[in-house]
């Protein structure tokens, strides 16, 4: 079974940027499509984006649309999504995990556990 670690994230005022990055172990990452998932205090976790197995297809909530981009090297096991134009409201902590079944990218359900997610403040 895949596990997770992820990493990058960080204090960070509005405005900025943030690189996370997912690092995966035990097994072969490039059969699975990967999503990114936040959960906010006091809110329920959420999905943010999702990559396909091969990194062919994307996709976001509309709420970080044209502003947060997902990739992957499967070479090196790792899934990244980059976080441009940091707002308040994305402060939470971010979870990678294998996606077993999208609805919507929002209420995508993840297979497998999460790891221990990385906080992203942003913050003035």
């Amino acid at each position: 079974q895949l596990q997770f670690v992820e990493s990058g994230g960080g204090l960070v005022q509005p405005g900025g940027s943030l690189r996370l990055s997912c690092a995966a172990s035990g097994g072969t990452l490039d059969s699975y499509a990967i999503g990114w998932f936040r959960q906010a205090p006091g809110k329920e976790r959420e999905g943010v984006s999702v990559i396909s197995s091969r990194g062919g297809s994307t996709n976001y909530i509309d709420s970080v649309k044209g502003r947060f981009a997902i990739s992957r090297d499967n070479a090196k096991s790792t899934v990244y999504l980059q976080m441009n134009s940091l707002k308040p409201e994305d402060t939470a902590v971010y979870y990678c995990a294998v996606v077993y079944k999208i609805t919507t990218v929002q209420n995508m359900v993840p297979s497998g556990s999460f790891g221990r997610g990385t906080q992203v403040t942003v913050s003035s």
